[in-house]
């Protein structure tokens, strides 16, 4: 999967999704930290990436946009600790990985996933 993780997402965490085979980058790493949300967003569009945050707000955007793309994965996880969002990562982007390459906003919990198509 081509990943595109929010600042608040850890460079350990990416790394572990690079050691895991996925195509995972940092925003930092192609856009300046600051960047906005749409930046984010339109970069994620252009370069065919799935965003990886931890942040609300995307979800909003990306539903009224009216698109299919980028697909979202939020995490709304208990703990942001890297061992335990690696292990979650490591169980459900397998599980996801069709709905988000066809158009999707996944948001991730503890015990759930809940998946909707865009566009909405």
């Amino acid at each position: 999967m081509r990943i595109l993780a929010d600042i608040h997402i850890s460079p350990v965490t990416v790394k572990y999704l690079k050691d895991i085979g996925h195509d995972a980058i940092r925003v930092n790493e192609i856009l300046p930290p600051d960047s906005s949300d749409r930046k984010i967003i339109d970069t994620a569009f252009e370069t065919d990436r799935v965003i990886l945050t931890q942040d609300l707000d995307f979800s909003e955007i990306i539903a009224l946009s009216g698109n299919i793309k980028p697909s979202l994965v939020s995490l709304r996880l208990s703990s942001s600790r890297m061992e335990y969002v690696n292990d979650i990562l490591k169980k459900v982007l397998p599980q996801i990985e069709s709905a988000v390459l066809e158009g999707a906003i996944v948001s991730v919990e503890d015990n759930r996933i809940r998946i909707r198509k865009l566009p909405f």
